[in-house]
């Protein structure tokens, strides 16, 4: 007999099936958004994101932007749990959760910029992962996952891409001197 949680099976590498592939990405039925081009620009504009740097966003139920967070990350790709638990730490700090409503009615998208191709990655796998299930933890729709490198913007499950915005488009993030050290601002914005 055994008293709590058992181990999690053996799985090739460290992904424990915490990732989704493209075709399952793709089969989720994830909504379109309306007009992708003004709201990655916008994201951009707002959050100023470098490589490494997740931007997530929350859209009423007409694609307009209610609330987004940006945070960067400073270690090597990480696993589809640290990052959804990275994503709902950011969503609880600028939008309350929407668990008591029966059908989602707002939707979280992520825009994630990075070095590399604009073609998809097992870490890209591991952010839709993490994205998919915030965004159930939190009680909202699971939207689009945005990609921002050298080659420019693509929405990874549609095929949708454009060159500007781009990861070499960004300018230094504001930082501040804790300590001694810079250390990069969060950024957050509602509305």
């Amino acid at each position: 007999m055994t008293f709590g949680f058992a181990p999690p099976p053996a799985v090739s590498g460290s992904r424990l099936g915490r990732s989704l592939e493209p075709a399952e990405w793709a089969a989720a039925g994830i909504p379109l958004l309306r007009n992708p081009r003004e709201l990655i620009t916008g994201l951009h504009a707002r959050h100023l994101p470098s490589p490494m740097t997740a931007v997530v966003a929350v859209l009423d139920p007409d694609d307009r932007l209610v609330a987004s967070a940006s945070f960067a990350r400073r270690s090597p790709p990480a696993d589809g749990w640290e990052l959804r638990n990275a994503l709902l730490a950011q969503l609880r700090q600028v939008i309350p959760h929407d668990l008591r409503r029966r059908i989602p009615v707002r939707t979280a998208v992520l825009l994630y910029c990075r070095e590399g191709e604009a073609r998809w990655t097992d870490e890209d796998g591991a952010w839709m992962w993490g994205l998919r299930d915030a965004c159930t933890l939190h009680g909202l729709r699971c939207g689009a996952y945005i990609t921002l490198t050298t080659d420019g913007w693509r929405i990874l499950g549609e095929g949708r891409s454009g060159r500007s915005p781009s990861s070499s488009s960004y300018r230094a993030v504001t930082s501040f001197e804790v300590g001694g050290m810079d250390a990069a601002v969060p950024r957050s914005a509602v509305g």
